[in-house]
């Protein structure tokens, strides 16, 4: 099946404000972009939770990667709305809008875990040709480093996650 280039790609850090590694490369990128860009593609490094990451804090109100649901994306913004659904909004409408043509091809949401399993890729489709293929090329391209693959798919659960708001949606985990 044919299908349109990758032209779109964001880079997300931050989404847990603790979580440096991906802080500190979205940062570096911002300042110095050059290494991530190629001809034909836009490539942006964005923070994607800049008050948690001032304040060095998993969120402010809730977790952010729980939060790009149908109900939270589409509620109506007040005065009290936790910040972490008002910044979901926010990255839906500039990288989205989720489940729609012109949301953003792919992002890569950087994470950090403290458990001891190196680097690792998440995976929320099972049928996401592109990604499997991309995910093969990146394997091939760590050998013989491990970097293992974690399916998170579920048959009736809709992931909430910043990244799902892609049409190719990518978790990296680093220890």
């Amino acid at each position: 099946v044919d299908k349109p280039p990758v032209r779109r790609v964001a880079i997300f850090g931050g989404t847990h404000g603790n979580e440096l590694s991906g802080v500190f490369l979205v940062k570096h990128w911002q300042e110095n972009g050059a290494e991530i860009q190629r001809t034909g593609m836009e490539v942006k490094p964005f923070l994607t939770n800049p008050r948690a990451v001032k304040k060095c804090t998993r969120y402010i109100d809730c977790d952010l990667n729980r939060v790009f649901d149908p109900d939270n994306l589409g509620r109506t913004v007040v005065e009290d709305i936790p910040y972490e659904v008002r910044r979901a909004q926010e990255i839906n409408h500039i990288f989205g809008p989720k489940g729609s043509d012109d949301a953003y091809d792919l992002i890569f949401d950087l994470h950090n875990t403290t458990s001891n399993m190196g680097g690792s890729l998440i995976l929320e489709n099972s049928r996401d040709d592109f990604t499997i293929q991309m995910f093969h090329y990146i394997k091939n391209a760590l050998a013989p480093e491990r970097c293992p693959v974690l399916l998170i798919e579920h048959p009736s659960l809709k992931y909430a996650t910043t990244r799902s708001v892609a049409k190719h949606p990518v978790g990296k985990y680093e220890k």
